[in-house]
């Protein structure tokens, strides 16, 4: 599949590292493999197509284990060229664990931070995110998405606000369940929004029928969660050999591979699969590079999970 025309900025940014690669390598050097990234419709400025999220496994405490291992995930999001790192109010301390990681490795600038309003009331609305803000140490924050539509008419127009004054960059709206996608269809068509972020995976697959065609017809950005089937999918194939075609579109991996089976949807921009382990990260970024097969590739293999 082919990617977005490339934008003067990622020419730019992809110019200066052949030219590193020739000045320290002494000579004619081999590319080194680059992620691929997908435009933002409303602003044409593109995101590499793996993110990270952080649901549960961000929400730890400093001096745990689980803590210590973070910053090696981070630093494996950015080694890859990722940037996306998304986070709400309602997992627990993550926005505090990413704005502490960041400010610590002074790599804010090289991540593309969301997080998300989930409450209801506009007063108590504007708290909650003032709230993110400050403990993420991102303003203007590159994305407020209310979360799960809850009070999604008086949370939009906040963000409205807030987009005009410059506190936030992007605006959007998201769910993680197919029983709400009538609903959330109705916002997509009445609403202008930046971005969209749904649900959708090889077991889950409900998006493709209306909301992800409505997404490119609306000009939204697209983030996907849950990737895994919320990890059951991976938990049921991770002891399975992987199919012998898997190398035909350059996966090592089932997290590689069902991560390119999401964004071979043309209508998806980032993909963001939680993880708290810095070889789970580098293993996920790895599928935004090679190739990326048409949605039609898996049409003749899709049955794989019930053999």
């Amino acid at each position: 599949m082919n990617g977005p025309a490339m934008s003067r900025a990622d020419f730019l940014r992809l110019a200066a590292g052949a030219a590193a690669g020739l000045l320290f390598g002494g000579g004619a050097v081999a590319a080194a493999p680059v992620m691929r990234r997908r435009s933002i419709p409303v602003s044409g400025e593109s995101l590499p197509v793996i993110g990270l999220g952080t649901y549960r496994v961000f929400d730890v405490a400093p001096g745990s284990a689980e803590y210590a291992r973070l910053p090696g995930v981070l630093e494996a999001l950015f080694a890859a060229d990722g940037s996306v790192i998304d986070s709400s109010p309602m997992y627990g301390r993550a926005e505090e664990t990413i704005g502490e990681l960041l400010a610590a490795a002074g790599s804010r600038r090289q991540a593309f931070v969301a997080s998300k309003v989930w409450t209801e009331g506009p007063d108590t609305g504007r708290r909650q995110m003032d709230t993110s803000l400050r403990l993420l140490h991102a303003e203007p924050l590159d994305l407020m998405q209310v979360h799960n539509l809850v009070d999604w008419r008086n949370q939009l127009a906040t963000l409205r606000e807030w987009k005009q004054a410059g506190r936030i960059r992007y605006l959007g709206v998201t769910h993680y369940h197919s029983g709400a996608y009538d609903e959330l269809a109705a916002v997509l068509r009445a609403e202008r929004l930046d971005f969209l972020q749904i649900n959708y995976s090889l077991d889950e697959r409900e998006a493709e029928r209306l909301i992800l065609p409505l997404a490119a017809e609306r000009g939204l950005a697209v983030l996907i969660n849950r990737p895994f089937g919320g990890g059951g999918l991976l938990r049921r194939l991770r002891d399975r050999p992987l199919p012998a075609w898997a190398a035909e579109i350059e996966a090592g991996s089932w997290a590689q591979l069902l991560l390119k089976f999401v964004f071979s949807q043309p209508a998806v921009t980032c993909v963001i699969p939680a993880t708290g382990r810095p070889e789970h990260m580098a293993d996920n970024a790895a599928a935004g590079v090679g190739r990326i097969p048409e949605p039609a590739f898996w049409r003749s293999r899709g049955d794989f999970l019930n053999s």
